[in-house]
C-alpha cells in the first residue's frame, strides 16, 4: 500500500509532491519522503562534522567531507510518521529543497525493516547520486545484498530497495557506455518480484525514470510539465490526462516530453485515458474523513452502478461491458470466482447469486492462493475476477495463469483504463468512483451489485421467468431509498458502539447469504479500529468458537427474517446462555429479536439475495465509531 509521486516541469516541485503525498496518505503509511534534484552542489553549508552531522539527520543523505565538496545535486528529507512529520521536517531543513522543479516522493508501508527515518524511502546511492521510491517487493534483495556487498557496498537501511539503488549505481559504474536508463533496465532484469519505481539522478539531470512489474504506476501529461504517481489521485487537480503503464514496462520522462519502452528496450505505443473523475469526489466534503463520506455516499453510487444496467421499463439488465460474451457465458460449465479481501467476500455474495438464479456451479477461491497451486482451469471454464483498483498483483497473477491454461476471464473493476480491465477478455465496471478510505466500503456493495446483475442476465430465458426477473429488478430499484434510511440510524449506532469501547475481541455470524457479510463486518473492525474480530457461519459457532464466549466478547448477529431466522435466534440463545453480549442486525419490526438481545439495529424487508446489500451497512459505521471511542481518533480511513 506504499504511494508514490513525481514531477519533473515548471513548478516547484517540493510542495508539489508533499500535496501528492497527502492525497495518498490513504494508503496506508509508516513513513514519508521527498528527494528533488537541483543540478548542483549543497550551497552555504560548511564541510565540519557538526554541520554534517546536522544534514544527514534532517535531510537524510549521507554525506562526509569529501561528499560535500562533490554533491551532485540530489537532496533528500525523509522522516518516520505521516505526511504531516514530513511537512515539518522539510519546514525545518533550511530551503534545502526549495527551487527544485524535479523530484520524487514515497509514503511508505513497511515490509522489510521497522518504521524508521533509515528505512523511509527515497533510498540513495553511497555517492548521493542517484535517488530511487519502491513499491512491492524484491523477492531476490538478500542475494542481491551479498553480491553487491562484494563489490565494497556498504547497506544503511534494512530494506529491500535500498538493494535496488546500489544495483543500478554498481551496474551504470561497471559496463562500459552504460547510461543512467540502461543501467535501470539492466537492474530491473536481475530483480525478481514485484515493482513500481521511481528514480532520478545527476548524472543525467532532467530525467525521470519509471518502471512497473505488478506495482501500478500511472504518468500524467500536462502542459508541459509531466507527473507520475502510483494512481491517478495525486495527478487529476493538474491534469486529466493520463498514460497507465503495463507490467513490464518503463517510463523515460524528460521536460519535452515521454516515451514508454519495455525492459527490452521496444518502444511501446500508450494511448492517453481521460481521468473519469473530478478533483471534488477525493475531498472529504464536509465530512471528518474518507471512509466515513463513502459509506453515506453508497446510495447514490448504488444508483451509478445500476444507470442503464437495470431496464425497468424493459423488465431486463443490460450490460454493456460483456453483451457480446453473454451468450458464452451463460454457456460455462463452471465460473471461478477470484479475488482478495473484500473484494473475495463479495465474490462469495456472488457465488449463492450465480447458483440460485442461473445455477452455474461456481468456486470461489483467494488469487493469492490460487496463484501458487496447481488449479484445475481450462477452455470452457469462466473465470470472474474482482478489485477495486483493477491493480491487485495476486489477482491478475490469477488471471494470466486461466489465461494461460484456456479460460475465458471477465473482470469487475472500479477503474477505467487498470491492468485488469486492459487483459479480461470482458467485464463490467463498477462506477463507485475513486475511494480513497483504505478500507473498502462502496466498493463492496458496488462489486455486489454487478454480482447480482450478472447473475439474473445469466439467468434469464434460462432459469428465472420474465416475473421473477422483474421482481429482482423492482427490489434493486429500491435499493438507494433503503439504505439511506439505514444510514439515518448513525446516531444510535454511535451509542450502541460507546458501549463496547473496551471490548477487545468480536464474533461475528451470519447464515446463507449474510455469511460473508459476517466475514466482511469482521474484517472492517479488525482494519479500522486494530480489534480482533473473527466472522463465522452461525452453524459453526458450536464447532469451536462458542469456547471463547464470555460476557467479554460481543457478538454481531446478522438475523434478518428469512428462512434462517429461526436457526439464527437458536444461535443467539446459546450465545446468551454463556453470558455473551448480542448486538444483531435485524429486519425492521422485529420485537422477538428485542427479547434476546442486547442491541440491535434494524434493516428494511427485502428478499433474501438482497440483504447483503443491507446488513452490511450498519456493520461500516459500527466499526468507524468503536473506533473513535476507543481512541478518540482514525486510524487509518484518513
Amino acid at each position: 500500500m506504499c504511494g508514490i509521486v513525481g514531477y519533473i516541469g515548471q513548478q516547484e516541485a517540493a510542495p508539489l509532491l508533499l500535496k501528492g503525498l497527502q492525497r495518498l496518505e490513504y494508503r496506508g503509511y509508516d513513513s514519508a519522503g521527498i528527494a528533488v534534484q537541483h543540478g548542483g552542489r549543497c550551497e552555504g553549508v560548511g564541510a565540519t562534522g557538526e554541520v554534517l552531522g546536522a544534514m544527514n539527520d534532517v535531510l537524510g543523505v549521507r554525506c562526509d567531507e569529501k561528499g560535500m565538496e562533490d554533491d551532485a545535486g540530489v537532496r533528500v528529507v525523509k522522516r518516520k510518521g505521516n505526511v504531516a512529520s514530513l511537512g515539518k521536517a522539510l519546514a525545518g531543513s533550511n530551503g534545502a529543497v526549495s527551487g527544485a522543479t524535479m523530484g520524487i516522493g514515497h509514503t511508505r508501508w513497511a515490509t522489510h525493516g521497522d518504521p524508521s527515518d533509515r528505512n523511509a524511502h527515497p533510498h540513495m546511492s553511497a555517492d548521493g547520486s542517484i535517488a530511487l521510491i519502491h513499491n512491492g517487493i524484491i523477492e531476490n534483495h538478500a542475494a542481491l545484498r551479498v553480491e553487491l556487498g562484494k563489490h565494497g557496498y556498504e547497506f544503511v537501511s534494512d530494506t529491500d530497495s535500498e538493494v535496488l539503488v546500489h544495483l543500478i549505481d554498481h551496474l551504470w559504474k561497471s559496463i562500459p557506455f552504460m547510461n543512467f536508463e540502461g543501467a535501470v533496465r539492466e537492474a530491473l532484469s536481475i530483480v525478481d518480484g514485484a515493482y513500481g519505481i521511481c528514480v532520478i539522478s545527476s548524472r543525467e539531470p532532467d530525467k525521470l525514470l519509471v518502471a512497473r512489474n505488478g506495482s501500478p504506476l500511472v504518468i500524467g501529461v500536462g502542459d508541459g510539465e509531466y507527473f507520475v504517481a502510483s494512481d491517478a489521485a495525486p495527478i487529476v487537480e493538474h491534469t486529466r490526462r493520463v498514460v497507465y503503464l503495463s507490467d513490464g514496462e518503463m517510463g523515460v520522462i524528460t521536460r519535452d516530453g515521454y516515451t514508454v519502452k519495455s525492459i527490452g528496450n521496444i518502444v511501446c505505443e500508450k494511448g492517453l485515458t481521460e481521468l473519469d473523475f473530478d478533483l471534488e469526489e477525493i475531498e472529504k466534503a464536509g465530512f471528518e474523513h474518507f471512509m466515513l463520506k463513502e459509506i453515506f455516499e453508497q446510495p447514490e453510487v448504488m444508483q451509478d452502478v445500476m444507470r442503464g444496467r437495470v431496464r425497468l421499463d424493459e423488465g431486463r439488465i443490460q450490460l454493456g461491458g460483456i453483451a457480446d460474451q453473454l451468450e458464452r457465458l451463460r454457456e460455462a460449465k463452471r465460473i471461478v470466482i477470484c479475488a482478495c479481501g473484500t473484494s473475495w467476500h463479495a465474490g462469495l455474495i456472488g457465488e449463492y447469486l450465480i447458483e440460485e438464479f442461473a445455477r452455474i456451479p461456481v468456486e470461489v477461491d483467494y488469487a493469492s492462493e490460487f496463484r501458487y497451486r496447481s488449479p484445475i482451469v481450462g477452455p470452457g471454464d469462466v473465470m470472474i475476477v474482482i478489485s477495486q483498483s483493477g491493480e491487485t498483483a495476486d489477482t491478475l497473477a490469477a488471471l494470466r495463469l486461466a489465461k494461460e491454461k484456456g479460460a475465458m476471464v471477465v473482470g469487475i473493476c472500479n477503474v477505467v483504463g487498470s491492468t485488469i480491465a486492459r487483459e479480461t477478455d470482458c467485464g463490467m465496471y463498477t462506477h463507485a468512483g475513486p475511494e480513497i478510505g483504505v478500507a473498502s466500503t462502496k466498493a463492496f456493495t458496488a462489486q455486489v451489485i454487478v454480482l447480482t446483475m450478472l447473475a439474473l442476465a445469466l439467468s434469464k430465458d434460462r432459469t428465472m421467468t420474465d416475473g421473477e426477473v422483474m421482481d429482482a429488478l423492482r427490489c434493486l430499484n429500491d435499493l438507494p431509498e433503503r439504505v439511506k434510511r439505514i444510514l439515518d440510524y448513525n446516531g444510535e449506532i454511535q451509542s450502541i458502539a460507546e458501549e463496547y469501547k473496551d471490548a477487545r475481541n468480536f464474533l461475528y455470524l451470519g447464515r446463507g447469504y449474510n455469511f460473508p457479510v459476517a466475514l466482511e463486518g469482521a474484517l472492517k473492525l479488525k482494519e479500522i479500529s486494530y480489534i480482533h474480530a473473527e466472522g463465522y457461519p452461525a452453524a459453526e459457532m458450536k464447532h469451536g468458537p462458542i469456547a471463547l464466549i464470555d460476557e467479554e466478547m460481543p457478538v454481531v448477529v446478522i438475523a434478518p427474517k428469512d428462512d434462517t431466522y429461526q436457526k439464527v435466534l437458536s444461535n443467539i440463545q446459546e450465545v446468551k446462555a454463556r453470558g455473551g453480549r448480542v448486538i444483531a442486525i435485524a429486519t425492521e419490526g422485529d420485537e422477538e429479536i428485542r427479547e434476546l438481545a442486547d442491541h440491535v439495529m434494524y434493516v428494511p424487508e427485502g428478499k433474501a439475495f438482497m440483504m447483503p446489500l443491507l446488513t452490511v451497512i450498519p456493520l461500516q459505521p459500527l466499526c468507524v465509531n468503536i473506533d473513535v471511542v476507543c481512541t478518540g481518533d482514525i486510524k487509518w480511513v484518513i
